[in-house]
């Protein structure tokens, strides 16, 4: 008769414990899909600033086609759906080498540096790069908290029951996290 008790606490303390780590990974869950979206409408704004670029350069360096299709490629690939993390990270750090072999032409041709379109959409690119770079860490901060819960006991447990599992980071190219902030891509 005295274990019954014991055992009516250990219960409730229990099934207590399963519901506020369930709730605390349904907030970490919408934590880490918030995130996201914040780096995707960004992803979406460069993705956009791109067409409007090479337009531009256009105007100033027809000639140099190789280029400017190279841009609108990898601006297509990096802005249709990805089905992971390293998929996206991939084609979007192709459209960072090919956006900055697009504004390197600037350097052959003083006509376009100096144009006033081409410094705006300029402009605009790195406060996009500087956004996204700022979501990207706000993303894998939130992915890390989530991860360490999900691997640590004892709510793993929790997390196995709910099926949540650990998330992908966003990773880009190392060659790209080193640039200092207001560094043209």
């Amino acid at each position: 008769m005295e274990i019954l008790p014991f055992l009516f606490v250990f219960l409730f303390v229990a099934v207590l414990y399963t519901l506020m780590a369930y709730n605390r990974f349904v907030n970490q869950k919408q934590l880490v899909e918030n995130a996201w979206s914040t780096v995707e409408t960004e992803l979406t704004r460069r993705h956009d600033l791109i067409p409007n670029l090479v337009e531009t350069v256009k105007g100033y360096a027809a000639h140099e086609q190789q280029t400017l299709e190279a841009v609108v490629e990898a601006r297509t690939r990096a802005s249709k759906s990805h089905d992971t993390m390293a998929g996206q990270a991939a084609d979007e750090n192709d459209l960072i080498n090919a956006t900055r072999s697009l504004l390197a032409l600037s350097e052959a041709y003083p006509d376009l540096k100096a144009d006033r379109s081409f410094l705006k959409l300029q402009d605009e690119l790195v406060g996009t790069e500087n956004r996204i770079q700022a979501g990207r860490r706000f993303y894998n901060n939130n992915v890390r908290d989530l991860n360490r819960r999900v691997q640590s006991i004892p709510s793993n447990v929790v997390a196995r029951l709910a099926g949540i599992r650990v998330e992908e980071y966003y990773q880009i190219d190392e060659a790209v996290s080193r640039l200092p902030p207001g560094t043209t891509i």
